[in-house]
Formats: C-alpha cells, sequence, structure tokens
C-alpha cells in the first residue's frame, strides 16, 4: 500500500490556469450570423497577450482568456466591423440582470422595427393579392408607387438599418455575413422598383412590376424572427438561473457577540455564520456549532439530505432543512464551490465542441459563396430565362441572397450545448468543455478505479489474525503507527480502528513508501514491514502458512494485508470497502448501453475478483501500480476503444490525462471540480451513465440542428435560383424566402429547447 500524493489533472485545458487569472466577458453587439464568430474570434486572438477567445453566438457574447487590457480588446472588435462592451457586472446575479435588461430592450426594439415593417409590407402585399396589379404602366400608378418607394425607404433606413450599418462595416473590413446578403437582397428589390419607377423606359414593359413590398416584408419578418428567437434563447439559460438562484442574498454574521444581517458580499474569510432550519446556507465554511440535516440535492442531484455536525463542511447554495448550525466561512464570494461551478458551467455552455468549429470554418466561406451563387443565377436567367429576363433575375438572386442567411447554422452548436451543459449541472454533472461534451458521446469503453469509485472509498478493518508473539492491541498499534502520515483509504481504515478502540499511535522513523505495494518504517526501535503478498515476497518473509486465510478473505472481497516484525509474518489485518448500494445497477446501466466497462484496482487478485463479480464486471485489471493506469488506457486505446477513465480526479491524475474523458468523482468541493474533463458532483456512478446520456442527446440534437440549418440554407438555394421552374413553373418569392429565413432560427432554437424535457434515466 503506497502513500498517495495529491497532484491536479495533468491534462487540464491550458487555459484554465490563464482563465483563473485574466479571464474576461465582452458583450457584442452587431453580430449576425455564423460568419461573424470567426472573424470576431480571430481579432481577438491576434491581440497581443491573448491566450485564447470564445464567442457563444447564442449568447452574443465572448470570453477572452489572456492578459490583454480591455481597451484593445473593444478596439480590436470594432475594427473587425462590431461593437464590444465589458460586462459591468460585479456579480453573477448581477450580470444576470444586466442581460436580461439588454435582451428585453433589444426584443421590444425589434418588435417596433417589425411592427413599422410590416405595417407597410402586409397592405402592400394584400393589394398584390387582391388586384394583382404590382406594375407600373402609367402616370398616376408611378406616382403613387413613387409615394410607396419613399415609404419603403423610410422603413429600410428604420427598421432596417441595423442591417445596412453591418452590411456597410463588414464591406469596410472586407468581409461578408448575415447583415450583407439582406442588404444586397432587400436593397437590390427596392432600387430595381424605384428605377422602374422613375425611369420605366429604361425596364422592357413586361418587366415593369414593382417588388417593394418585398423589402418591407423581408426586413418584418426578419426582425420578427430575430425576436422570436431571442426570446426563445432566453430559456436556455435556465440552468445558469436556476443555480444563480441559489445563492442566498444576505448572511447572518457573528461579530462582537452580535448578530447582524448583511449582504452575502460583505462576509469576510473566516466570519463565524449562523443558519437556522429552511435557510441557504449562504457561503461555504466548517461546522463549529450544532448539528443539522442539509439538502444538498441543487448541487449534487442526491436527494437524501446529509447529515452535519461539528468539523464537517458546509457549501453555499445548500438548504439547512432542521437544526441551527454556527458555522465559519472557510470560502466566499468567487471562491465559493457554487460560484465556481456557476462559472464553470458558463465556461462549458460558451466553450465549442469540434462538430462547431467545423461549423465556424463553413461559415466563414459560407456567405461569399452564396453572393457569387445569387450572381451566378441572375446571369443564367439574364441570359436563359423565358421574358421579362431582368425581372426573374432581380426576383432570383434577391431570393437567394435572403434564403440563404446562415443565422441558423450558427446557432444550431451553442444552443443545444448551452441547455445540454445546463442540462447536465442539473443532474450534478459539471461538463468542462464542448470537446468532452461531444467526446463522451462516443465512449465505448469505461475503466473505472475500485476504491472510492465502485466501492464506498471508506474500508473498515474486519479480521486481525495475529501469527507471532504478540497481542491483537500491539498489532494494531504497530500498524497505525506506521500509517498513520498515509492518506491511503486503508492506511486510514488502519488508523481509524485503533482510534475506535483507544489505541494511541506511536512515533514511527525512516518512513518509506514502496509504491503499489506497502510501507516500512521503524517503531519502537523494530524494523515494521506493512503491505501486500508481493512486498512479502521481494522481502523474503514466509508467508505460506497463512496464505489459505488471506486467500479466503480475499475471496470475500476483503483485502488481506500481511504484517511482519523484524523480517518474519506477525499478522494478517483483512480490510474491507463495500460496494455502493446503486454501483450495480449503475454499471449494467452501462453495459446495456453498449460501454465495455473495466475495472482496474491495485488490490489483489482475488479481492478484485470477488469485487468484481459482485459488481457484474467481466474485464478487470488487480495490483494495478498508479502509473500503470495509464498504460492500460493506452492499451484499450489502441484496441480502438474510445476510452473514459473514472477515478477521484485527485491520484489518478495520469490515466485521467490519458483518456478521451476524464470523469472524476468528487464532492464539488477543492480540486474536484477542476480535475477531469467531466466531474461527478455526487459519489454515485448513475452519474457518469447520465453524463453519457446527456452527452448523446446534446450531440443527436444539434445534428439535428445542422441538418434543419442545412435543408433551410443549402436545399433552400437551388429553388430559390430556380432549378424546379423549368419543370413545375414555380419561382420562390423573397417574402416567402425571408419567412423561411426567419423561420429556420426560431426553429433550431426550439429544437434545442427540446433538450430540457431529457430525462437522463429513460436513456
Amino acid at each position: 500500500m503506497n502513500s498517495v500524493t495529491h497532484c491536479a489533472h495533468e491534462d487540464a485545458p491550458k487555459r484554465t490556469t490563464a482563465a483563473s487569472a485574466s479571464q474576461q466577458e465582452l458583450l457584442i453587439e452587431g453580430a449576425g450570423c455564423a460568419s461573424c464568430v470567426a472573424k470576431i474570434e480571430s481579432a481577438l486572438k491576434a491581440v497581443p497577450g491573448v491566450t485564447d477567445a470564445e464567442m457563444n453566438f447564442a449568447q452574443r457574447s465572448v470570453q477572452v482568456f489572456g492578459a490583454a487590457p480591455v481597451a484593445q480588446l473593444i478596439q480590436a472588435v470594432e475594427q473587425a466591423g462590431y461593437q464590444a462592451t465589458p460586462s459591468a457586472a460585479e456579480s453573477e446575479q448581477d450580470a444576470l440582470a444586466e442581460k436580461e435588461q439588454a435582451d428585453q430592450a433589444y426584443y421590444r426594439r425589434l418588435l417596433r422595427h417589425m411592427t413599422i415593417a410590416l405595417g407597410l409590407g402586409v397592405p402592400l402585399m394584400l393589394y398584390g393579392l387582391i388586384t394583382g396589379e404590382m406594375s407600373v404602366n402609367s402616370g398616376p400608378q408611378r406616382l403613387g408607387w413613387l409615394l410607396v418607394g419613399v415609404l419603403t425607404l423610410a422603413v429600410m433606413c428604420v427598421s432596417g438599418r441595423h442591417f445596412y450599418t453591418g452590411a456597410w462595416q463588414s464591406l469596410r473590413n472586407h468581409s461578408a455575413n448575415m447583415d450583407t446578403l439582406i442588404a444586397l437582397g432587400t436593397g437590390t428589390a427596392w432600387l430595381y422598383s424605384m428605377v422602374v419607377v422613375l425611369v420605366p423606359h429604361l425596364v422592357p414593359e413586361m418587366a415593369r412590376h414593382v417588388y417593394f413590398e418585398a423589402t418591407a416584408m423581408i426586413i418584418g419578418l426578419i426582425n420578427l424572427g430575430l425576436g422570436l428567437e431571442l426570446r426563445a434563447r432566453g430559456r436556455t439559460s435556465e440552468a445558469i438561473k436556476r443555480l444563480i438562484g441559489l445563492q442566498a442574498k444576505t448572511a447572518r454574521v457573528l461579530r462582537d457577540g452580535v448578530e447582524q444581517d448583511i449582504p452575502i458580499a460583505a462576509v469576510l474569510l473566516g466570519d463565524r455564520v449562523r443558519v437556522r432550519p429552511g435557510e441557504k446556507i449562504p457561503v461555504d465554511g466548517a461546522v463549529e456549532e450544532g448539528h443539522t440535516a442539509v439538502d444538498e440535492s441543487m448541487l449534487t442531484g442526491e436527494p437524501m439530505p446529509v447529515e452535519k455536525s461539528i468539523g464537517d463542511d458546509v457549501v453555499a447554495g445548500t438548504l439547512n432543512k432542521s437544526g441551527s448550525i454556527l458555522f465559519r466561512a472557510t470560502r466566499v464570494g468567487k471562491d465559493t464551490a457554487l460560484a465556481r461551478i456557476i462559472g464553470m458551467v458558463k465556461q462549458a455552455q460558451n466553450s465549442k465542441p469540434p462538430i462547431g468549429r467545423l461549423v465556424d470554418v463553413i461559415a466563414a466561406y459560407f456567405v461569399p459563396v452564396i453572393m457569387i451563387i445569387a450572381v451566378l443565377s441572375a446571369l443564367a436567367w439574364l441570359n436563359f430565362g423565358p421574358q421579362p429576363a431582368l425581372a426573374f433575375a432581380m426576383v432570383s438572386a434577391t431570393t437567394v441572397l435572403i434564403i440563404a442567411c446562415p443565422c441558423a447554422l450558427g446557432l444550431a452548436t451553442p444552443m443545444s450545448v448551452m441547455v445540454g451543459v445546463g442540462k447536465a449541472a442539473e443532474a450534478g454533472v459539471l461538463i468542462r468543455n464542448g470537446e468532452a461534451l461531444q467526446t463522451a458521446s462516443k465512449i465505448t469503453a469505461m475503466i473505472l478505479d475500485k476504491t472510492g469509485t465502485i466501492t464506498e472509498g471508506a474500508p473498515k478493518v474486519t479480521d486481525i489474525l495475529v501469527t507471532g508473539d504478540y497481542s491483537e492491541r500491539q498489532i494494531l498499534q504497530w500498524a497505525a503507527s506506521l500509517e498513520a502520515g498515509s492518506e491511503h483509504p486503508l492506511a486510514l481504515a488502519i488508523v481509524d480502528s485503533a482510534r475506535a478502540q483507544g489505541v494511541d499511535t506511536l512515533r514511527a522513523e525512516g518512513f518509506n513508501a514502496i509504491a503499489g505495494q506497502g510501507v516500512e518504517a521503524q517503531v519502537e526501535g523494530k524494523p515494521l514491514l506493512f503491505g501486500n503478498e508481493k512486498l512479502m515476497q521481494q522481502r523474503a518473509v514466509a508467508i505460506g502458512p497463512s496464505l489459505a486465510q488471506a486467500q479466503q478473505w480475499a475471496a470475500a472481497a476483503k483485502t488481506p494485508m500481511y504484517f511482519a516484525v523484524d523480517g518474519k509474518l506477525a499478522a494478517i489485518i483483512a480490510v474491507a470497502d463495500p460496494i455502493k448500494a446503486d454501483s450495480i445497477a449503475a454499471i449494467e446501466r452501462l453495459q446495456n448501453d453498449g460501454i465495455r466497462v473495466v475495472m482496474l484496482t491495485g488490490d489483489n487478485r482475488d479481492t478484485a475478483q470477488a469485487v468484481a463479480e459482485k459488481a457484474g464486471i467481466k474485464e478487470f485489471f488487480a495490483e494495478v501500480l498508479p502509473e500503470d493506469k495509464a498504460n492500460k488506457v493506452r492499451e484499450l486505446q489502441q484496441q480502438g476503444e474510445v476510452v473514459g477513465m473514472t477515478g477521484d480526479g485527485i491520484n489518478d491524475a495520469p490515466a485521467l490525462a490519458l483518456a478521451d474523458v476524464g470523469f472524476a468523482i468528487g464532492t464539488g468541493t477543492d480540486v474536484a471540480i477542476e480535475s477531469a474533463d467531466i466531474t461527478l458532483m455526487r459519489g454515485s456512478l448513475h452519474g457518469l451513465a447520465d453524463a453519457i446520456a446527456v452527452s448523446r442527446a446534446t450531440l443527436r440534437n444539434i445534428k439535428q440542428n445542422l441538418l434543419g440549418a442545412f435543408i433551410y440554407n443549402v436545399a433552400g438555394v437551388p429553388v430559390a435560383a430556380g432549378v424546379l421552374y423549368p419543370v413545375l413553373g414555380v419561382l420562390l418569392s423573397p417574402v416567402i424566402a425571408g419567412a423561411a429565413m426567419a423561420l429556420s432560427s426560431v426553429t433550431v432554437v426550439t429544437n434545442a429547447n427540446r433538450l430540457r424535457l431529457f430525462k437522463a434515466q429513460q436513456e
């Protein structure tokens, strides 16, 4: 048995350190589609001192990692053609309120723009449908349509201004985005109509048709779509809202012998805080007085309240159920577990899975390609189309530009990621980034550490067989003295057993931990050796007569450890670590889902086999040294498996780092939160199955969104260009294209929100 050294995950994302040192959030204005994302991220990454930048198109925000001044970041975004403002909020609650206020104001502005545009467009469209007369053939008609043209220009300036200014900014930066397509489409329709009105003799008589209603309707419908999308987007951040809602607003602090209620932000480290039944724990701390039961389900997903007494830790956001307690604050503000969880969830929601980064690359080329297709479509109609060829050319080009706006494409991934990560957080599963979210859906093999993962991780001494001329109490005292400095679960079991029997520990000298085998030291001048069978063989300690008893214990899922004094076997101590109540059912869920489950343990083979059989695991590796766990991960990867590794997130760092996805089982505090790609806040392996189920559901949702977006954006382009006209005589109207484009974004957001209804246990 070896002394375990706590170490952090070696393969945590490099930006984590940077983020903690310097991470800034900018709110972006003017970003209209997926092609904007790549430009904004590239502009920010080019700023000296920036290590990374991730934009969440759905939230219209960007996380910047590094040490660059905020003024330089804003300047970079503005030079790219957009506006940026730093988040001025001092807390997550303030940030949420700030964003909701901004969204409400933007929503009202969009509805106002929509009302103005449709107020002109709908009557014009109805007039065309009823009379069928949208042509310019006489002087009075010219005068009437001139007035309509001026009104349409007013609509363009008021309701469509943000499209045209965005297009102009993109043009200045030698790029193109959604605004470019809308501005070109609606501008072309208006300009063509004004030419028909002002100089009709330049246009063939058959082509003297005006399209003012198309311009107004498109602007109105797209503003409506943006408004509906904004409302639906608000629902995707429900998980963050709920997490923030867990935070108490005030705390009852004992200062100078007087209890006083103060704002949560005013609580200091070391303050003594009183919490009564039914109140939320305001900050992290350690109980000094009282006894209670705390409902931690909001953070861990575990329904049963947890008993808390003197010395136990309490976590901010959890609910005190029964007794009154007084605790000392150990973490406050942004250092509390809840604040760190909120930050981690937000960062994960902003991150992109590989499939999302691919979409960004495609989107960067999408708009220029669509512009080329629109030009080619117009040329084809002018050269090969029927009369009026000019009108057909204008309509097809405009329709192609409008229907291809890649709003839905940009929303497809971030919307699902936001909901999926939030849904996982509600189940007590913290997903660090989008890449882990995507990879978890592909896992084919899951490696489980035994102690603390499959088992309780709190072993107890069950048997002591004395084989030498010593008393059981003497053996226990020496063994506890030897293990007093170790943090290994089996060592703690020995020490706890000694304390329970009132046995004091003695000073150990020359302590030496032998990795994966045991420990040695001198106590009261006697050389002691304590460890597994391999250690006894190496030191030539005869264990033959006691081997049968050790094997019998091992077959009963107990871990036998050999204790030698002066090079001779003095006793065998058996320690048992019970399997968690729900481990068997959770492992069965994984296996039923087609995942190959493998158990790793440093324990002896007989004990490992007994635990594996009880847990329903067919494949296991025993007597594995800590450094060899990573090799087992590599072996499975070489067999073509996508490997998940589940451990305590602390002493399994090399294996967690090498695995395709590392899962840490933690309590939601300290290093466990940041030790792996995915952290399970509760101790149950059901959290593992839930994480994979949520991951698969999210990736399935992303693919549905992308399919829908591509159907709108790609399949619609040939129809808009007129490929069906020679066969069916169908040419898509620009108004229909505008409605389809607006509807596509709403469809994607609505589909992403379906994830909120997902139940992991149903998978």
